[in-house]
């Protein structure tokens, strides 16, 4: 019953509207999944199972309730805490979208000043579009964005803009959704309704899907681009301990010197 809820609630309320109210009802049903065969690395928490999370076929053990972090939100923390110093070397950070999950952790972190930025999110600090971000050359050392550039009519400005507010020896995580096997990001003028989107670009609000060219994309705006492969450095068991994708490239964007 309660895959179909969340179904029915991603598919049909906006986003900005679900994020004012879903931390309390998540945080109600906490206990009733308490248990110990997966683990959120976020939090720490365990629990007995995750909920289902998706808008056309809801993915099993998706979502954990109380941080509501989603698989590719704990692939993304275990990438923080091994491969790079965010929770050491003092940084000016930009958070566009934030997630949920991450955002009163990085708030507490003394050697961050976390700034976060959106056009409708209720959790942002700032009002913005990623296709004119009003932050001055070189402000941030960190910028992360997920999820985001597969909605924008202009990508390239976006990753543009990142690059332009980025230090220079500063970092990104600007992950998008992509289809490993597709070798070309496919965006068609022709797909140009809710239902040809959803079926070509996986949701109805994307007008884009990306493929293995993402990176190459990234590139053309002035990024080093490392297509990092975490997951599979990962044991079998610690993928189903902590519930991550069946398959997540990385994309660790940095800013020439």
């Amino acid at each position: 019953m309660i895959k179909y809820v969340i179904a029915l609630a991603t598919r049909f309320i906006p986003r900005h509207q679900l994020q004012k109210v879903a931390h309390t009802f998540m945080k109600a049903i906490t206990p009733f999944y308490a248990g110990n065969n997966f683990e959120d690395p976020i939090d720490g928490r365990t629990y007995r199972k995750l909920l289902p999370y998706g808008r056309l076929k809801p993915r099993q053990n998706a979502l954990a309730p109380y941080s509501m972090s989603l698989e590719r939100h704990r692939l993304l923390w275990l990438f923080f805490k091994q491969k790079t110093d965010i929770f050491s070397k003092p940084a000016k950070m930009l958070h566009v979208a934030p997630e949920y999950c991450f955002i009163p952790l990085f708030k507490k972190q003394r050697n961050i000043e976390y700034i976060t930025g959106d056009l409708i999110s209720p959790w942002a600090d700032v009002k913005m579009d990623i296709q004119e971000i009003p932050f001055s050359d070189n402000s941030f050392d960190i910028i992360m964005c997920n999820h985001v550039l597969e909605h924008v009519p202009d990508d390239r400005k976006a990753m543009s803009e990142f690059f332009r507010v980025m230090k220079p020896g500063g970092w990104g995580i600007f992950e998008v959704p992509v289809d490993y096997s597709n070798p070309k990001t496919l965006e068609d003028p022709a797909i140009n309704t809710p239902e040809l989107r959803e079926k070509h670009y996986w949701q109805d609000d994307h007008v884009r899907l990306y493929g293995l060219d993402y990176a190459d994309k990234l590139r053309s705006v002035g990024f080093d681009v490392t297509e990092d492969n975490l997951l599979m450095e990962l044991t079998p068991e610690q993928r189903r301990r902590y519930a991550l994708p069946p398959q997540e490239i990385i994309y660790l964007c940095k800013k020439p010197q």
